[in-house]
Formats: structure tokens, C-alpha cells, sequence
């Protein structure tokens, strides 16, 4: 079983690129403006890179392989995410913006200083000036605009940022997918979990994907929606899991729906108003309660609720279970959380359910991902173990 470790060399990426769609040694170092001993080394050399032939040769020409084959699928992917921002920017930076140089754009830009960014790349902070010095001076623009406060990128390296952080992310699946190619495992799944899916859904898929893949390295990010969706939107999160938005926020993702959820409200098994039914609105507004945080969809059925009578006055607004269990197993305040979020501490009997007269309405639970994005393998097993757990939780 070989190893895998794709360079980030783009020029030699174009070139298999090129090779793989044209058949042709000589036509691809033509448009790329090379020598076609070039071409032939760059390709001996992801070769060796990629554990295997990439090409048969043939007096017919020359076929890419079936690991070709993967491999340009995905730089296909990448090369249509970053091409048309760097040629918003400068058609000319397709062919001189090198690895290194777009690595240190993206660390410039997250950290807004040039020896932050070096700090964070391990390089020395005049490598990462003098790299984007070359591509300004490629582009013919600033790309930053140099303030008191740091530096502040221009529009256009902003969506650059962006596109690079795509494309990388799809060069780091192909190493992924030419790994399981030959029977391998490279890479890792990131996911970013919204409250609901910690407690149940999503301890339950990780335990039966570890079954199938018990060495894959899976990485559960927790995180407010707004920041899950940014990074899943730069490819440094593969999918959210949690209550979907309605509408989508943006247009460059996808939500799929796996169940409807409803809220439910907890106290401790002897609160003064556990055992009572039909409880109202009313009879819960002069309480003490924790809360989801205001604009997630929890907050804003549970705002609806009281919407007629005026908020409740003591509220504490917390994403975290754990804290909402150990405050109301200590008080009397109220929890409001969702259902299937609850059935973890109800059934261990840890807290009890108020009968409450609400007509809350549904909220969708699911995944989300980018626009057309594709899935390794392995992402796509833990996908699938995800909506197979998910039709168990239905309520």
C-alpha cells in the first residue's frame, strides 16, 4: 500500500491536467508555454507522488489511467474554484501564482499582519512580504490596503481567499481519494455540530462509523451557526449538522432536511410544576429560565411563545446542555431545548418534561453543505450512517 502526499505544485498540476483532457504531450506544453521534457517530468514526478501510472502510452496516444482519472475529477474541481478569482484579479496570476504564494495571501488575510501570518505558516515574516510583493506585482494592484488597524483586503481578495481555501480543500481530497485507491486512508472528516447533534444523533453515527473505519480521523468542530457556515463555506468544514436555516442564508449551499423536531421545556424531577398539565404561557412567564441564544430557531419559537404576554424577565441564554442541566438540576429555573436534544437526560432521569399547552412549531433537522460539493468515500459513509441514524429519532 503506497503512500500518498501530493505536491501543491500548480504549474505541474495544469499540466496533468492538460495532458488528461487533451491526450496530448506536445498541445499541453504548448498552452501552458513549456518544454515537452517538461511535461514528461512533471507527470514522472506526481507519479511518484500519487503511488502509479498515470498515463498509459500507446502508439495511439496516450490514456490516463483509472488513478488519473480520480485525480483530475478533483483538480478539475479545484482549478474551476480558483481560475476565475485569480482572473478577477489578473488573468495573468493563472499562470505565475505559485503554492506558496496563495498559502501566504490566505494566512495574510486571517491574520491581517504580515509577522502573524508568518508566525502562523512557520516562515520567516520577510518570506511572506516578499511573496505577496510578487503577487501584487503579477495582479498590479494592492491587494491589501495598509491601515493603522493592519491590513484589510480589497473585495477581490476576499473572494480570491476564498477560492483558493476551496480549492485547496479539493486537493486535499484527492490525496483522500487516491488513497482508498489503493486500499489506503488519508485525510480527515470535519464536521460542524449544532447543539442538537451532541447529544444524540451524532454520537450515535461516530460510533457506528468507527465500527467500519476505526483508525479515519474525524474532527467535530462546535461552533455558533454563523461560524460553522463561514468555515464551511472556505472548505475548512466539510458539513453542519443541526437545525436548518429557513430560508438557506445563502445561496451557495445545501440544506437536506433528515426529521422535524419540536421543543420541549425541563425542569428538575421536583419542581413545584412538574406533574401539573396543561401548563400556558402564562404560567410560565413569571419563571426563571435558560435558553437557547437569540437567532437560532429554538430562540425564536420560543420568543413566538410569549410573544402575546411579554418576554419572561430572568433568562440566561446558553448553547450548552450540560450547563442547562446542572443549573436546573440546582434551582428552579426552566430549560427550553429541543426534543430530541432532551431524550438523553429524560431518559436517564435526570430531568422531567412540563406538560405545556404550545403549539410549537416543526423545526427542520439536517445537513448542510457547500453547493456541488463531492464527498470522499469516507464522508460519504459517515453521511449515509447519519441519515440511516437520523430515521430513528423522527418524532
Amino acid at each position: 500500500m503506497e503512500s500518498h502526499g501530493l505536491s501543491r505544485n500548480l504549474r505541474h498540476l495544469r499540466l496533468l491536467l492538460s495532458v488528461a483532457e487533451t491526450g496530448s504531450l506536445t498541445h499541453s506544453a504548448s498552452i501552458l508555454n513549456v518544454s515537452q521534457p517538461a511535461v514528461t517530468q512533471a507527470i514522472g514526478k506526481l507519479e511518484r507522488e500519487t503511488g502509479g501510472r498515470l498515463f498509459d502510452r500507446t502508439r495511439q496516444g496516450i490514456f490516463p489511467t483509472p488513478r488519473c482519472e480520480v485525480l483530475a475529477r478533483r483538480l478539475r474541481r479545484a482549478f474551476d474554484r480558483l481560475d476565475p478569482a485569480l482572473t478577477d484579479v489578473a488573468p495573468r496570476l493563472m499562470l505565475t501564482a505559485t503554492w506558496a504564494q496563495l498559502q501566504s495571501l490566505v494566512a495574510v488575510h486571517e491574520a491581517e499582519n504580515f509577522t502573524l501570518a508568518a508566525r502562523r505558516l512557520g516562515l520567516a515574516q520577510p518570506t511572506v512580504h516578499r511573496a505577496i510583493s510578487q503577487l501584487e506585482q503579477e495582479a498590479g494592484q494592492s491587494l491589501f490596503e495598509r491601515t493603522a488597524f493592519g491590513l484589510l483586503p480589497t473585495r477581490q481578495t476576499r473572494a480570491l481567499v476564498q477560492a483558493v481555501m476551496l480549492a485547496f480543500a479539493e486537493l486535499d481530497q484527492a490525496d483522500s481519494d487516491l488513497s482508498e485507491l489503493d486500499g489506503g486512508e488519508t485525510g480527515q472528516i470535519v464536521v460542524g455540530s449544532l447543539p442538537l447533534s451532541r447529544s444524540v444523533l451524532l454520537p450515535r453515527a461516530l460510533a457506528r462509523f468507527r465500527e467500519q473505519r476505526p483508525r479515519y480521523p474525524v474532527m467535530v468542530i462546535d461552533g455558533r451557526y454563523d461560524e460553522l457556515l463561514r468555515n464551511l463555506r472556505r472548505g475548512e468544514v466539510d458539513l453542519i449538522i443541526g437545525a436548518l436555516r429557513q430560508p438557506a442564508p445563502i445561496g451557495d449551499i445545501t440544506q437536506v432536511k433528515l426529521f422535524d423536531d419540536h421543543l420541549s421545556v425541563l425542569a428538575r424531577r421536583d419542581h413545584p410544576l412538574a406533574g401539573k398539565t396543561g401548563l400556558t404561557a402564562k404560567d410560565l412567564q413569571e419563571c426563571k429560565w435558560v435558553v437557547p441564544r437569540r437567532g437560532t430557531p429554538s430562540r425564536e419559537h420560543f420568543d413566538a411563545l410569549f410573544a402575546p404576554i411579554g418576554q419572561p424577565e430572568s433568562i440566561i441564554e446558553a448553547g450548552s446542555i450540560l450547563l442547562m442541566r446542572e443549573l436546573l438540576a440546582e434551582s428552579d429555573h426552566l430549560g427550553c431545548i429541543s426534543s430530541v436534544q432532551a431524550q438523553a437526560e429524560l431518559s436517564h432521569q435526570l430531568l422531567s418534561e412540563l406538560d405545556v399547552t404550545a403549539n410549537w412549531p416543526a423545526r427542520p433537522i439536517g445537513l448542510t453543505y457547500r453547493e456541488n460539493w463531492v464527498p470522499t468515500k469516507a464522508q460519504a459513509l459517515l453521511i449515509d450512517i447519519i441519515e440511516s441514524e437520523a430515521k430513528t429519532l423522527s418524532i
